[in-house]
């Protein structure tokens, strides 16, 4: 009777040991951070934004792990630039804002174990972008446009396909924080009926 009150216990507590080791992950991760976005290329043909562009932002995240290796992730990302573009020989002349949104989600593969230090990750994540650019026209420019009235202040925007595919590495620092010490992505994203080909680079801290 006694051996096998104890076999029971033994087996008892081995499952629950087991069961305890398979559920010791972190069940959630947000991040969010500061995030670099280099677009190499114009959004469309005719658009006066032809050249590479830097534009700085954030980068914010959600993960639901569904296993220690495994989560379900969505993203968000905002870029900004402002940029004057001279008219001639005026020092001042067209004065661009513009905004990029990215709304993503996918699959993130990563170690979420609770004990692990080094954290390197991987996700592949698809969506939607959003451009919004607005152009001001200076009043120097105005005055030199013959003839007058001078043209309006126009916005351009548009919404189309955008994916994230990259990864990095988080550092635990703590048992609730991580340092996310970089995360690189290809950002692709289709607009004005053209192809951007961005890199995403970007710096933070994950809460669990």
């Amino acid at each position: 009777m006694f051996k096998s009150l104890l076999v029971a216990m033994i087996i008892l507590t081995s499952s629950a040991l087991a069961v305890a080791q398979s559920n010791d992950y972190k069940k959630f991760d947000f991040f969010g951070g500061y995030s670099y976005n280099h677009i190499n290329n114009g959004i469309g043909e005719d658009d006066i934004i032809d050249e590479p562009k830097g534009f700085h932002g954030f980068n914010t995240s959600i993960t639901g792990n569904v296993s220690r290796y495994v989560g379900l992730k969505f993203d968000f990302s905002g870029h900004f630039k402002s940029q004057t573009i001279p008219f001639g020989p005026l020092t001042n002349g067209l004065d661009i804002n513009s905004r990029l949104y990215n709304f993503l989600g996918g699959v993130q593969i990563k170690d979420n174990s609770s004990g692990t230090t080094f954290k390197p990750f991987v996700h592949a994540l698809v969506g939607a972008a959003h451009l919004r650019s607005r152009v001001d026209i200076s009043n120097d420019v105005c005055i030199a446009i013959v003839p007058v009235p001078c043209p309006p202040d126009f916005t351009e925007n548009d919404t189309g396909f955008a994916g994230a595919f990259g990864g990095g590495i988080d550092i635990r620092v703590s048992n609730r924080i991580d340092i996310r010490a970089i995360q690189i992505d290809y950002n692709p994203t289709r607009l004005f009926d053209s192809t951007q080909h961005n890199l995403r680079v970007g710096v933070g801290v994950v809460f669990h």
